[in-house]
């Protein structure tokens, strides 16, 4: 991109041609790189300057007077642009211009970037997505976090309460095989004390039987 200044070498106003040093001892001190286009014995470069200026931009009489300044083929605008972008420290935006790491226009930049995006521009460019340059705030993450937690507490709490009604339904199957056994072995312990009060009713009965036999031979002897 080239910067072209529209001067009048031989103008006969002292204010043109200290508006047209201003212009270009500036540039020159910036280390822009620029041309200069004399109007004065160029009729082209007369008309097309004066062609290009858009008409919104032009005095009233229609005759833009110089300096007049284009980066290439697209109009930046006359002194007085120029002068209130000098004051504002955004000339480089004035010429389209990307402006140096350092100077003041850069820092300018950066801060409005900060402002606008919360990032610092190097960091835009470096990443590339200013999503991944956004932090997490400390209490989305900690809720992240504790959900998590009550998400795997909750699943603990139903791991054990299934344990425990596994537990409870192998203790209540204990519990029913005992009192089944106990109301099998109840009914054997009755039938062998039935038999054994049998086995005992006989063997007194048998004792009696003897006694009274003995008896009756005793009687038998002593008649």
């Amino acid at each position: 991109m080239v910067i072209k200044v529209f001067l009048a070498s031989s103008s006969g106003s002292t204010a043109i041609k200290k508006k047209q040093q201003d212009v270009v001892g500036f540039l020159e001190a910036l280390k822009v790189d620029y041309t200069q286009l004399d109007i004065a014995c160029n009729e082209d470069n007369r008309m097309w300057m004066r062609q290009n200026v858009p008409e919104d931009r032009k005095p009233t009489n229609g005759i833009p007077l110089p300096p007049q300044i284009f980066n290439e083929e697209s109009y930046c605008g006359d002194y007085d642009t120029f002068f209130d972008a000098k004051e504002d420290n955004s000339v480089y935006s004035f010429l389209g211009l990307p402006p140096p790491p350092g100077s003041k226009e850069a820092e300018k930049a950066d801060k409005a970037d900060i402002v606008e995006n919360g990032t610092h521009a190097e960091e835009t460019n470096t990443v590339g997505n200013l999503d991944d340059l956004i932090e997490v705030p400390v209490e989305e993450r900690n809720g992240n976090t504790h959900r998590e937690e009550e998400k795997l507490q909750q699943v603990a709490d139903e791991e054990e309460e299934a344990q425990d009604g596994e537990e409870e339904e192998i203790t209540e199957e204990e519990t029913a095989d005992k009192e089944e056994t106990a109301e099998d072995e109840t009914p054997m312990e009755e039938e062998e004390a039935v038999e054994e009060a049998d086995e005992a009713h006989a063997e007194e009965e048998e004792g009696q039987d003897e006694e009274e036999d003995l008896e009756e031979t005793q009687e038998e002897e002593a008649e």
